[in-house]
């Protein structure tokens, strides 16, 4: 197979094949490409004849996963599809491939370092580059946009929910007085704004992390489409049989606004009844439809976390579909 070098190291890469077990003839569904780690592995695992179909929202990912993995898209055991994972139902659609059920279905829902390295995406201050943050280039709004139109207080909002940043007010204030003088179009330029008369010693999390992570998941709309495709991954996953298990979904997340609603959603489908406590009979009629492979998050080890530092704050949840559900 043609592996082309990447950057990217794919997280918690062995407990998420422990987990979702594919096995040769599966089909299986990376909603979350990024540089193909996860994809390879899920091929190697499924050969001879299983089969993934990765999804990425990011064109530029999907070319280097094309040439990475020429050989397994050549003889039909990658199929690739642009588009954002809250689609994945369309997306399998449009693949035609929307009679097949899934044996595994994979979200990574961090960046890959090839994007987070790259300053022309705008998603680190690491480097100076245009404040962009788009995984999708075809998006209308970019965070520079956003930045400089919104409102005080719809960054202070954005900030504080999606950065649960506690100076958000403050540094909404620090932005709007900046952009009154020039507009704000770099993520260095934005970076010093937010640090800006904040403690900060190197080594520590710097100032602005909370403030790009919130631009980011506002830009790209993360945790409304998350919420999105939950229900369709529960869908698309295999029944199995009475001698087959049903299908896995297994979904890594960065943050705790992420992990919320994986761990809501997942024992949400694990539960039968979901009536208040204080009615005595069940009226809602819900079912489980999940059973829980990870009853806490599955985490790094210290040895992956000194290996690839972002990986830190992963967390890994893993539930399968009860059979005949």
């Amino acid at each position: 197979m043609n592996r082309q070098q990447t950057q990217h190291i794919p997280v918690l890469l062995d407990e998420v094949l422990q987990l979702l077990q594919p096995e040769p003839g599966g089909f299986y569904i990376d909603g979350t490409l990024g540089g193909g780690g996860h994809t390879a592995a899920l091929l190697e695992r499924s050969a001879p004849d299983g089969k993934v179909l990765g999804i990425d929202t990011d064109a530029q990912a999907l070319a280097r996963v094309r040439e990475r993995l020429a050989d397994d898209v050549q003889r039909g055991r990658l199929t690739l599809a642009h588009g954002n994972f809250a689609d994945m139902a369309r997306l399998i659609d449009e693949a035609g491939l929307h009679a097949q059920s899934f044996q595994g279905i994979l979200l990574d829902l961090g960046f890959s370092s090839d994007q987070m390295d790259d300053p022309q995406r705008g998603f680190s201050f690491s480097a100076d580059g245009p404040l962009d943050m788009r995984l999708d280039q075809s998006l209308a709004l970019s965070a520079a946009d956003l930045v400089n139109t919104a409102s005080e207080y719809d960054l202070a909002d954005i900030i504080w929910r999606y950065g649960e940043e506690s100076r958000s007010r403050a540094i909404a204030r620090r932005i709007v007085r900046e952009r009154e003088k020039q507009p704000i179009s770099t993520t260095a330029h934005l970076a010093r704004i937010v640090a800006s008369g904040m403690p900060y010693k190197p080594g520590a999390i710097h100032p602005a992390t909370k403030t790009f992570q919130a631009l980011r998941i506002a830009v790209n709309q993360e945790l409304e489409r998350l919420k999105t495709v939950l229900p369709q991954m529960l869908d698309l996953l295999s029944s199995g049989t009475d001698s087959e298990r049903g299908g896995r979904m297994a979904i890594i997340s960065f943050h705790s606004l992420e992990d919320r609603i994986v761990k809501e959603f997942m024992r949400r489908e694990a539960t039968d009844c979901l009536c208040p406590p204080r009615i005595p009979v069940c009226v809602c009629h819900h079912k489980a439809h999940l059973r829980l492979l990870t009853t806490r998050p599955v985490v790094p080890g210290a040895q992956e976390i000194e290996r690839n530092p972002r990986a830190r704050s992963a967390k890994l949840r893993v539930a399968e579909k009860i059979v005949g559900s």
